[in-house]
């Protein structure tokens, strides 16, 4: 069974900087997009940012400059880094995959349980 886990939120001061680590782990067959989103009390999901398995990103208008993405195939991680962080980039954070269960021939999305990120201002 396919599985992603996250770690690395806390808290931290305005301008300060945190690093998300998420790893799949199970029966992985292929990983294509792996991403990071994120939910504040009261709102839906937002996409934080995405990387390919060719290394290709894509960040929200917000983090643009601040936050980076990265990943290593070979470990099935992908990483967050936050920087400059912000008091509105208050969050549970969310890391993404498409995965390819090696038992199947499908992709599916899964989702971690999420890590809490909190700025102090």
């Amino acid at each position: 069974q396919v599985q992603l886990v996250e770690s690395g939120g806390g808290l931290v001061q305005a301008r300060g900087s945190l690093r998300l680590t998420c790893t799949a782990s199970g029966s992985i067959f292929d990983i294509r997009t792996m991403g990071w989103y994120r939910r504040t009390p009261g709102k839906q999901r937002d996409l934080v940012a995405t990387i390919t398995s060719d290394g290709v990103t894509n960040c929200a208008d917000s983090v643009k400059g601040r936050f980076t993405v990265s990943r290593d195939n070979a470990k099935n991680t992908t990483w967050l880094q936050m920087n400059i962080l912000r008091p509105e980039d208050t969050a549970v954070y969310y890391c993404n995959a498409f995965i390819r269960d090696a038992t199947y021939a499908y992709y599916k999305t899964y989702w971690g349980q999420g890590t809490q990120v909190t700025v102090s201002s």
